[in-house]
C-alpha cells in the first residue's frame, strides 16, 4: 500500500502568500508566495514521506456549481495581483519538483481531489488530502485522512490530521454526514447560504435525530424549536440545492498521479532567476543533479 498526498493547490497557495511578508525580486516582481510554496511542499514531504504527491488547481471555475447557483463563490475578494503574477510560476515549480499538476476545465479541484482519493483508495492505497476546506472532510474514512494546515491567525497550533474520530469531534457529525451538515449551516467561503437561524448545534441535533436532509424534511412538522417547522418547509428547494452543491463528485477520470522525475537543473535555474538563493541551495542539497 502506497501513500499519496493530494494537495489543494489554490488553498495552499493562498496560505503561502499570506503567511509570509511581501517579498520581491530586485526588479520588484513578487516572490513571497513562491518562497512559501516551495517550503510547504518540502515540509509535507518530510512530515508524511509519501510515495507521490499530486497538486490540484481549479481551471475556469466550476460549471456544475454555477449552473445551480450563479453567485457561487461570488463573495470572495479578487485575488491580489501579486499572487496572480506568481500562479504560473507556482505551477511550473510544482512540475519541476516532480509533482503532477492536475486540473480540468470547468471542474472544481475539490471534485478532482475526491475522484482521485476514491480511485486510489479503491486500488488499496493510503490517501492524505491536504486542504483546509470543510467539504473535503466528507471523504475521510479508513486510509483516507485530511491534513489541515496551521491557521494563519494562530500558526503555533500546527498541522492537524483528521481521521473519522477527529471529524466527528470537530463537526459533531461523522464524515458521511458533512454534506447534510453544510447544507443546513451553509459554507460562507463558497457563498452557499445556510438556513437562517440554523447553527451548528441545531444542525447536529437534527442530523442525529433524523439522519440526513431527507429525514429532516420528512419530519419537518416535528422539528424543535417549533419556529423552524414552517421555515424548513419553505426552504426545501434551498436545502436540496445546497446538498447537491456541497456533495463532492467522485466520477471524474484521473490519470498521472505517480511521482515525476525531479528536473533539478531547471528547478535551480528558476529559483535563482527569482533570486531565491536559499531555496536553490536547498534544492541542490535535496535532489542533487536531478535529471
Amino acid at each position: 500500500m502506497a501513500k499519496y498526498l493530494l494537495v489543494d493547490g489554490y488553498n495552499m497557495a493562498f496560505r503561502a502568500f499570506y503567511a509570509l511578508p511581501e517579498l520581491a525580486r530586485s526588479d520588484g516582481f513578487p516572490t513571497g508566495a513562491l518562497h512559501g510554496w516551495v517550503k510547504t511542499l518540502w515540509k509535507l514531504e518530510d512530515m508524511e514521506s509519501p510515495e507521490a504527491v499530486s497538486v490540484f488547481f481549479d481551471k475556469g471555475g466550476s460549471s456544475r456549481h454555477q449552473a445551480v447557483h450563479a453567485d457561487y463563490k461570488a463573495n470572495r475578494a479578487d485575488t491580489p495581483e501579486p499572487l496572480l503574477q506568481q500562479f504560473p510560476l507556482i505551477e511550473q515549480l510544482t512540475g519541476l519538483m516532480g509533482y503532477p499538476v492536475q486540473s480540468q476545465e470547468g471542474i472544481e479541484a475539490d471534485d478532482l481531489i475526491a475522484s482521485a482519493a476514491l480511485q486510489l483508495h479503491a486500488q488499496g492505497h493510503s490517501v492524505v488530502i491536504v486542504s483546509a476546506d470543510k467539504d473535503l472532510a466528507q471523504l475521510v474514512q479508513p486510509n483516507i485522512t485530511q491534513l489541515l494546515p496551521a491557521p494563519t491567525a494562530n500558526p503555533r497550533i500546527g498541522w492537524r490530521k483528521l481521521d473519522e474520530a477527529a471529524v466527528l469531534a470537530k463537526f459533531g457529525v461523522p464524515p458521511e454526514k458533512i454534506p447534510d451538515y453544510l447544507a443546513l449551516v451553509g459554507d460562507h467561503s463558497d457563498n452557499i447560504p445556510g438556513i437562517q437561524g440554523v447553527g451548528p448545534k441545531t444542525a447536529v441535533k437534527w442530523i442525529q435525530e433524523y439522519g440526513d436532509i431527507a429525514g429532516i424534511l420528512a419530519h419537518r412538522s416535528e422539528l424543535k424549536p417549533v419556529r423552524f417547522q414552517d421555515k424548513i418547509a419553505a426552504c426545501e428547494d434551498t436545502l436540496k440545492r445546497n446538498l447537491d452543491m456541497v456533495t463532492l463528485r467522485t466520477n471524474f477520470p484521473i490519470s498521472g498521479s505517480e511521482r515525476l522525475p525531479v528536473q533539478n537543473k531547471e528547478l535551480v535555474a528558476l529559483l535563482e532567476s527569482m533570486e531565491m538563493k536559499r531555496a536553490a541551495q536547498d534544492a541542490w542539497a535535496r535532489y542533487g543533479l536531478g535529471i
